[in-house]
């Protein structure tokens, strides 16, 4: 696997939404393995570097999450990537905070980015889905995947799961998805439901 997509919305008021966890995976594998400065290209930031000893890009659309799939389009053409090279990382309403599962193929689940990525380059890429909850209520999912994640959510579990993500990732790119799922969970276990309701 040779493109790491991490996806989100640009600008500083969407940094922390729900929306944006896929960016600050993103963020956080750059962190932990030594990317050099993203560049402005292909519609997004691309930042290069090694994971697992193997040379890796990294990029972020700047399209807004409805256009992700012309920038993953533009960089995986220029560098000759097929689908099944490229890990897109997003938000999934349908896990609860702080689950992760991979995939690869299947639908988009209505979520905008994978939509997008869809109808340019098919079904075939790997997906890190890291969950953010649902707000239970159809009409309510909008503002809240645009919603900043809470200070409390950020540090009991979204930056533990990003690191444990970033610190795991080499099993994932070498093509070891279900070792990859396993060492998160070693690593990470996502606050329990319970205690979010009790507080």
């Amino acid at each position: 696997m040779r493109l790491i997509v991490g996806l989100g919305n640009p600008g500083s008021r969407h940094a922390r939404n729900r929306h944006n966890i896929g960016f600050m995976a993103a963020d956080a594998i750059a962190r932990r393995h030594g990317f050099a400065a993203p560049r402005t290209r292909f519609k997004g930031e691309l930042a290069e570097g090694s994971v697992g000893g193997a040379r890796r890009l990294l990029l972020k659309p700047q399209t807004f999450m409805n256009a992700s799939g012309e920038a993953v389009l533009a960089a995986a053409s220029f560098y000759r990537i097929a689908p099944a090279e490229i890990v897109v990382i997003h938000d999934e309403l349908d896990l609860r905070p702080g689950k992760l599962r991979v995939k690869q193929g299947g639908g988009s689940a209505g979520h905008n980015g994978l939509r997008s990525i869809d109808a340019m380059l098919g079904q075939n890429y790997w997906r890190v889905r890291l969950g953010i909850g649902h707000p239970g209520i159809k009409e309510l999912v909008h503002p809240y995947v645009l919603q900043n994640f809470a200070e409390d959510e950020l540090r009991l579990w979204v930056a533990p799961l990003l690191d444990a993500v970033a610190e795991t990732l080499p099993l994932l790119l070498d093509g070891a998805p279900d070792a990859f799922m396993s060492e998160v969970a070693r690593r990470f276990s996502p606050p329990d439901p319970r205690d979010q309701q009790a507080t």
